[in-house]
């Protein structure tokens, strides 16, 4: 496969120049120039992300794609939020919590809702198979009540947080029902998360070669890396711009979850645009269950060895938008096709999530 100069800047010198910066700014804090250029240079990242991604994903299918990039992106999400609260500060007990909440909101209402109207712009409807985006949701449900619902009413420590015994029977559960997820995905029912009415479109003529798959897992490790260390590098700056603008110390959280996610909401986008709705609603819900199943274990697991308090329940403003997002998310998925007033219902929830965490 060969690129342009342009496709080579960007997607293969783009990410190794991204993690020189990431090395040079990692202890000294960049000014306002550098603040722009790492501003740039993350965008550039994104995109070169999301071009790998659509090549290994060609390589190895729609599904296993999905996995991977979820995997991939979680992995690096966690060791952000680690980094970070390490560093200590008067919102790092709640920096997992407000992380993940975001990732669940920024996957199930806004990288479904804007793949929805993707897929029906052209179309009156798009078919995919609710047998399998039904059981994700219904994971992603029971994993988040349990771990950010149910600590806000328990009664056996003070505050939204969990007794020892209590944590370490979440993050069990956690990992065990995204275990059986991947099972059901990958062996048991795989047929439930293809769509047999609609078949996935390709996003190259022919098969990537297993060169070009290598090369590109390769450097999609690379990117994702670069992104994550940009973004933590940026985060004190936009820590301080927040504090000096009165804005809530949580939507740092918010910021980091979404340059996260970028590139699996662009190629989810992408791929219901073609065509290929199941694409979508396996990168969103993918996603989301990734995050949630995997950050809240290794979360408690980090609380546990080093001693730091975990606040993991939500607010009641963060429940109730929670709730309506999975009411909302059973309709969509009851029925094997969407319309684009299902994606505006799902758009709309996402942006009361974006004004009430600038406005609480």
């Amino acid at each position: 496969m060969t690129l342009s100069k342009l496709n080579l800047w960007f997607h293969i010198v783009g990410p190794l120049f991204a993690l020189v910066l990431v090395v040079t700014f990692w202890s000294s804090p960049p000014g306002a120039l550098g603040v722009i250029l790492l501003g740039v240079v993350l965008a550039g990242g994104v995109m070169s992300a999301v071009h790998h991604v659509d090549i290994v994903a060609a390589y190895v299918g729609r599904v296993w794609g999905a996995i991977f990039l979820a995997l991939s992106v979680t992995v690096i999400e966690v060791g952000i939020i680690l980094s970070i609260m390490l560093e200590g500060g008067s919102s790092a007990s709640t920096l997992g919590r407000d992380t993940v909440f975001a990732a669940v909101m920024i996957t199930v209402n806004g990288i479904i809702g804007f793949s929805v109207v993707a897929a029906t712009l052209k179309s009156p409807t798009s078919s995919f198979n609710s047998e399998g985006s039904g059981a994700a949701l219904g994971a992603i449900a029971t994993i988040a009540t349990l771990a950010m619902v149910l600590p806000t009413f328990t009664t056996g420590s003070e505050g939204p947080t969990f007794t020892t015994p209590q944590l370490i029977f979440v993050a069990l559960v956690s990992l065990g029902v995204y275990a059986l997820f991947l099972w059901v995905l990958t062996v048991r029912n795989r047929e439930h998360f293809e769509d047999i009415e609609q078949p996935s479109t390709k996003s190259f003529q022919l098969p990537p070669t297993r060169e070009a798959f290598i090369w590109s897992l390769v450097l999609l490790v690379v990117s994702l890396g670069a992104i994550v260390g940009l973004a933590r590098v940026l985060s004190p700056s936009i820590e301080g711009v927040f504090s000096d603008a009165g804005l809530p110390l949580s939507l740092v959280a918010v910021v980091i979850a979404l340059v996260i996610l970028l590139p699996e909401g662009l190629s989810a986008v992408r791929f219901s645009r073609q065509g290929d709705m199941q694409a979508g609603f396996n990168i969103g819900y993918g996603s989301a269950l990734a995050s949630i199943g995997l950050t809240i274990p290794a979360l408690a697991l980090f609380s546990l060895l080093l001693d730091v308090e975990l606040n993991l329940g939500l607010g009641y403003t963060e429940i109730v938008l929670f709730i309506l997002s999975v009411v909302v998310g059973t309709v969509t998925v009851s029925s094997h096709r969407v319309t684009l007033f299902q994606g505006g219902l799902h758009i709309v929830i996402f942006a009361a999530f974006l004004f009430t965490a600038v406005s609480p």
